[in-house]
């Protein structure tokens, strides 16, 4: 199964240069079958880029996961705890295989749907 996450731009070219490994979430998608995410660029992009799998999905208390996580965080320690200001605990999603597209999609004419704010599950 698959899903879709907006992702800002920035970070989504350090996810397909291999800088960055992990994509994090304040909230996440339930269904373990998820093994390939589905990389919106957010604005000013705002088209399909590309895809990654899944390899695991961490939670842990926002200390222990940037200590876990942050050789390969693609983010800067300040950013990290700017986006979890106020949680406790958080996701990180661990990338797998990259693939960019050789053409990005328009999300709308693609898939039928606007921008999630966290996540959409798309039919495989």
């Amino acid at each position: 199964m698959k899903v879709l996450l907006s992702i800002k731009p920035e970070y989504v070219e350090r996810i397909f240069s291999g800088q960055k490994k992990f994509e994090y979430r304040r909230a996440i998608f339930k269904d373990p079958n998820v093994t390939s995410v589905v990389v919106y660029a957010s604005s000013p992009i705002k088209l399909v880029v590309g895809e990654f799998e899944v390899n695991d999905v961490l939670y842990h208390s926002t200390k222990r996961l940037w200590k876990t996580t942050r050789a390969f965080a693609g983010i800067s320690e300040e950013n990290f705890f700017r986006y979890f200001w106020g949680k406790k605990t958080g996701y990180a999603i661990s990338i797998g295989k990259t693939r960019r597209y050789r053409s990005p999609l328009v999300l709308t004419q693609t898939f039928g749907i606007t921008p999630p704010q966290s996540f959409a599950y798309l039919d495989d």
